[in-house]
């Protein structure tokens, strides 16, 4: 169902595409869009449990793209640095393939809040936590990203040790 990646020496393990996933903090997220058209969206996230998690608004593009069509891919750039005098870049990054869902439970919701929440701002403490989602969780969406195929690709440069 997924294209095998033609360049197989620079594939990063699954170990190693999932810790991308879960030490980064943003990603594009690309939904089939109106009239057809892709739309890509830069989210923050967190991967808990084998899935990715965001939050939106209840109602936009994205939302309505998840609900017209679930299938969706997720974007992470772990790095970039541009090599001007090789005219290249050492770059890492990882993308999954997957379905998109929007959580109606609201226990689950609370759950998925608490888990982003505690990925940004654990500064503000538990209490803090809670009184932002309690003040806000009629306002959000949470969606859900379940992973179906996931690849990592890092530089040649990165896999021989020349970075």
């Amino acid at each position: 169902m997924f294209r095998e990646m033609r360049r197989k020496k620079q594939l990063l393990s699954e170990e190693k595409s999932l810790e991308v996933l879960k030490r980064n903090t943003s990603g594009v997220l690309s939904v089939l869009g109106d009239e057809g058209f892709p739309y890509g969206v830069p989210i923050n996230y967190v991967y808990n449990d084998g899935k990715i998690y965001f939050h939106s608004a209840k109602m936009g593009h994205k939302v309505d793209s998840i609900k017209n069509y679930d299938k969706v891919s997720f974007t992470v750039i772990d790095q970039d640095k541009i090599v001007p005098e090789r005219y290249t870049s050492y770059f890492r990054s990882v993308i999954a393939f997957g379905k998109a869902r929007i959580i109606e439970d609201s226990k689950e919701m609370e759950h998925i809040l608490k888990v982003l929440a505690k990925k940004y701002c654990k500064e503000q403490g538990d209490k803090g936590i809670q009184e932002e989602i309690n003040s806000g969780i009629n306002h959000v969406t949470v969606i859900e990203f379940d992973i179906i195929h996931l690849t990592g690709k890092e530089a040649i440069e990165i896999v021989n040790g020349l970075d």
